[in-house]
């Protein structure tokens, strides 16, 4: 399991742009399993929307992204771990339900290629097991820091 102060010191990210609260099950090379607890607090509920509030699919295909950037981290030899992954593009984008406050997304993402700088990665988010949005995401190891 890997908490959140790692996750921190893994990705550029911070509150309230920081989407990943905990890593559950990682295979460095493989697969990874993230955890985002949606709560009604989040920033951007007031917005998205007044009187219905449901997270943007953006947001969680950010979270995706963030994950994935996670799983290549941990798969690097250590000498190019302070370098970082920035994210290329998507593909098959699918949102099946909404996510609302109250839910806890689980990301599921697996490698599916690995050539050079480029990852590319094959992800889900579901609620209570149900598939709540997925997609094929790319993504480039950049210089370092």
């Amino acid at each position: 399991m890997i908490e959140i102060r790692e996750i921190m010191s893994m990705l550029p990210h911070a509150y309230p742009f920081l989407l990943v609260d905990r890593i559950v099950e990682i295979e460095p090379g493989k697969r990874i399993v993230g955890i985002k607890n949606v709560t009604y607090n989040e920033p951007f509920f007031p917005g998205h929307f007044p009187g219905r509030p449901i997270m943007p699919g953006v947001l969680i295909v950010e979270a995706m992204a963030q994950t994935a950037g996670i799983l290549a981290f941990k798969s690097l030899p250590e000498e190019h771990q302070k370098k970082p992954v920035f994210f290329l593009g998507l593909d098959n984008v699918r949102f099946r339900k909404p996510v609302t406050p109250g839910d806890q997304l689980r990301l599921e993402l697996e490698i599916t290629r690995h050539r050079q700088a480029i990852w590319g990665f094959q992800g889900k988010a579901l609620v209570d097991g149900k598939v709540a949005a997925e997609a094929e995401l790319l993504a480039m190891l950049g210089e370092e820091k």
